[in-house]
């Protein structure tokens, strides 16, 4: 062994053992129970910052928990990348959204398998891909038909700078949480 800590050499190690034996692969076991841990997929307008690392880490903590406790876990991730972040910062930095977009995720991806997250990346998905949001706009339009959703006007937080709507909590001190720009309200036709 070693005298000296060497986390580089240790960490390539383990990460290499957990891809070679699968190890967070979830798989049908019906003789275990189930356990599904899904964190808030990221934006990938940029890259990975300490706030997302406190995020993750916490879901992999629980999942990692859970699978030492015998359960069969499932622990995914994918990429909320189908809306204006992602599209204002490539617009921002002069690139093509979904050159930008997919640039991103693969960056993102190595940043988050760097830290040894436990995710079984088989799973994976992006909402801006074409086999995501066909079936959500198929279950939306669904919806319709069936009368369920249904369009009213309603009251928005508008941030005049990215062209979208906040919720509450991206106002900070009645200002948009990414452009700083002071936020309007705005009436728009919505579906509820």
């Amino acid at each position: 062994m070693d005298a000296h800590y060497n986390p580089q050499a240790i960490e390539r190690a383990a990460q290499q053992f957990w891809n070679e034996h699968q190890s967070f692969k979830a798989s049908e076991d019906l003789t275990r129970e189930k356990y599904y841990c899904l964190s808030m997929f990221p934006y990938p307008s940029g890259k990975l910052h300490m706030g997302h690392v406190r995020n993750y880490t916490i879901g992999d903590v629980v999942s990692r928990f859970q699978r030492m406790r015998g359960k069969n876990v499932l622990q995914p991730m994918g990429w909320d990348a189908f809306g204006m972040p992602a599209e204002n910062a490539a617009i921002n930095n002069g690139v093509a959204p979904g050159k930008w977009t997919y640039a991103n995720i693969d960056y993102m991806r190595s940043q988050l398998k760097a830290l040894g997250f436990a995710y079984d990346w088989d799973r994976e998905f992006a909402t801006c891909d074409v086999d995501y949001y066909r079936w959500e706009q198929w279950f939306f339009a669904k919806l319709v038909e069936k009368g369920v959703v249904y369009k009213k006007m309603s009251t928005v937080n508008w941030d005049p700078v990215d062209q979208t709507v906040l919720a509450n909590e991206q106002v900070i001190d009645g200002r948009g949480w990414r452009s700083g720009a002071r936020v309007e309200r705005k009436e728009i036709p919505l579906c509820f």
